[in-house]
């Protein structure tokens, strides 16, 4: 093996690159004298090294971290030939740009080799220095529109297969109560992520009462994300089968106890009983930030002062109850951490609840309302954060009358 380094501006890769690595599998010392010296003649800037086996090239790429940029590869070698050789070559170097060298008479290997995944081939007896150059290039070129559209066609299908997955996994609210209002955003933290560890629903049962629930499970990750979904659903279940309040709560607290994977993982949570009357409804919080109620006099948060640990903290603990005073025009939002716990501009103040109250108003003064009025929200939030929020995020609103 060899190495030829040599100091020429590179003309090929565009600016900000030094010196194009270059790979050429090759046993006949002639045919890589002759493609040295068409190098050497072109404008690029190559630092070109030579295995002459396939075997070398396996201990070379296997042995470089970051790997040629270019290869040629000569598929007639005595430890491998044909679309065999160039398929491994081509799995040991996925991000490299592959030119196959053939001869007169393979020029039929040269096609297959682009068909089975090369960027080009050259025949030998033919190629000079500017056809050896013009090759690289559009090797280069190539393989970068290959990279592109395969990063597009995987972002295609991982969005449709998040839109499938969210269909199945964010919840459909069962809602008959036609004057109400219902609103839910859901954003997770993870970057390209499906679900995050919050959760949230709406039931409405056979008594005419709305049940209303959002948690947020500790932690961020796939396990997160598939406990919320287990919690949510075990939550949907329970209210159906006709349990509320601290009954409801100590057994969504076994849920959690059997379903987590260690005893440091819990979930905040808050639920709301709202009567069939609608003028009045029951909460329950478990750790979790506080609801914004919405009314014809404006918004504030409910108070402070009646609020239980986390679920998963404490065994046995009771979680107070707080009634709520609705009226008849009023709206809840009901939120997770993820909202509130971005900063509030620059330095290391956090939005919190009295922030989140204070853009509230401000948006509601615009004459915002519902979906317009949350969408706002959080792009808001996310302006002050000065870029978007790193946790997960769900809100969930529920109004009745001209409040919201």
């Amino acid at each position: 093996m060899s190495t030829v380094s040599r100091s020429r501006p590179l003309a090929v890769s565009g600016a900000g690159q030094d010196v194009l690595e270059l790979l050429l599998i090759e046993d006949d010392p002639g045919d890589a004298f002759l493609v040295e010296e068409f190098l050497e003649e072109s404008e690029l800037d190559v630092r070109m090294t030579v295995a002459q086996s396939l075997a070398d090239a396996r201990r070379l790429l296997i042995s470089e971290a970051s790997g040629p940029q270019c290869v040629l590869a000569d598929l007639s070698l005595p430890d491998g030939s044909g679309l065999d050789m160039l398929r491994e070559v081509l799995t040991m170097a996925p991000r490299a740009a592959v030119l196959v060298l053939t001869g007169l008479n393979d020029a039929h290997v040269g096609v297959s080799a682009v068909a089975a995944g090369a960027q080009d081939y050259l025949v030998k007896q033919d190629v000079d220095a500017p056809l050896l150059a013009r090759a690289i290039r559009y090797a280069l070129e190539r393989k970068r529109a290959d990279e592109s559209e395969r990063q597009l066609v995987e972002a295609r299908i991982l969005s449709q297969e998040n839109a499938r997955l969210e269909r199945g996994l964010l919840p459909v609210p069962l809602i008959e109560d036609e004057n109400l209002r219902h609103h839910a955003r859901y954003q997770p933290g993870r970057e390209r992520a499906l679900l995050g560890g919050d959760f949230y629903d709406t039931v409405q049962t056979e008594d005419g009462a709305i049940h209303v629930v959002i948690g947020d499970v500790s932690g961020h990750g796939a396990d997160e994300a598939s406990l919320g979904v287990r919690l949510r659903m075990a939550w949907r279940t329970l209210v159906l089968a006709g349990l509320t309040g601290e009954k409801l709560l100590d057994t969504l607290d076994t849920v959690l106890a059997l379903e987590r994977w260690s005893d440091e993982i819990f979930t905040t949570l808050c639920m709301v009983t709202i009567d069939p009357s609608r003028r009045t409804a029951l909460m329950y919080r478990a750790g979790h930030p506080r609801p914004l109620l919405f009314t014809e006099s404006g918004v504030d948060a409910l108070p402070d002062d009646r609020c239980g640990p986390a679920l998963g903290l404490i065994p046995g603990v009771g979680w107070p109850m707080t009634t709520i005073e609705l009226g008849e025009s009023w709206g809840l939002m009901l939120y997770t951490d993820g909202l509130i716990e971005g900063y509030a501009g620059e330095g290391s103040e956090r939005l919190d609840t009295e922030g989140l109250v204070t853009l509230t108003r401000q948006i509601l003064g615009r004459g915002m309302t519902g979906g317009e009025m949350i969408d706002t929200l959080v792009a808001e939030v996310e302006a002050l954060n000065q870029g978007v929020l790193t946790d997960d995020l769900a809100i969930l609103m529920l109004g009745r009358g001209s409040a919201t």
